[in-house]
């Protein structure tokens, strides 16, 4: 049995994880992009906490579902190399989690901005 990695290495096991994400995934670098830019956003209408805390919850579900989607995919790649309709069924449902987060945050997103965005188009008489 291996010894068990002390705190720093189990930390930079993690950093590992999210580069080879970012690396590998295309999904997970569009999330990026859209992260900064929601956040950006935000910055510039400046939010109360609530829209804050909102956006920032729906950016993790989401960010989450991107990470675990990856490790399902990792695993079942390992486990089944050949195809077959299980392996094929549980890369599906985990793609499944991700779209259901992502539409989840889509929703937080548009409640969170709906209301600064309309008082800013209000505020410069289009």
């Amino acid at each position: 049995m291996r010894p068990r990695p002390t705190q720093r290495q189990a930390f930079g096991h993690a950093l590992r994880g999210i580069g080879r994400l970012l690396r590998t995934q295309p999904h997970a670098r569009f999330h990026a992009v859209a992260t900064v830019a929601v956040l950006a956003l935000g910055a510039v209408l400046h939010l109360s906490a609530w829209r804050w805390a909102a956006l920032v919850g729906a950016i993790g579900l989401v960010v989450v579902a991107e990470a675990l989607n990856t490790a399902i995919e990792f695993t079942v790649d390992l486990a089944s190399p050949d195809w077959h309709d299980t392996a094929r069924d549980a890369k599906d449902v985990a793609a499944g989690a991700v779209l259901l987060a992502s539409l989840a945050a889509l929703a937080l997103g548009a409640l969170a901005f709906a209301q600064p965005l309309h008082a800013l188009w209000l505020s410069t008489n289009w």
